[in-house]
C-alpha cells in the first residue's frame, strides 16, 4: 500500500543530478550557438574556396600570358 502512496522519483530528483533550470541553457540557445559555429565554418570554407580560385584563376591567366609571349 505504501508504495501506491509515494510518487516515482523523477529523474531530474535523483540525489547528485539535479541542476538548476536557471544554469541549464535552454534546447534553443544550443540550436543558436551551433547554428552559429555552422555558420562560422561555412565562411572560413566559402573564403577558402574563393582564395584558391582566385590564385587557380591567376595561375592561368599567368598561363596564358605567357604562352603568348613565348608564340
Amino acid at each position: 500500500v505504501a508504495l501506491l502512496v509515494t510518487e516515482p522519483v523523477r529523474a531530474d530528483q535523483e540525489a547528485g543530478t539535479a541542476i538548476p533550470a536557471e544554469s541549464r541553457p535552454c534546447v534553443d540557445c544550443h540550436a543558436f550557438e551551433f547554428m552559429q559555429r555552422a555558420l562560422q565554418d561555412l565562411k572560413k570554407t566559402a573564403y577558402n574556396l574563393d582564395t584558391r580560385t582566385e590564385t587557380l584563376l591567376l595561375q592561368v591567366e599567368k598561363r596564358n600570358l605567357c604562352d603568348c609571349v613565348a608564340a
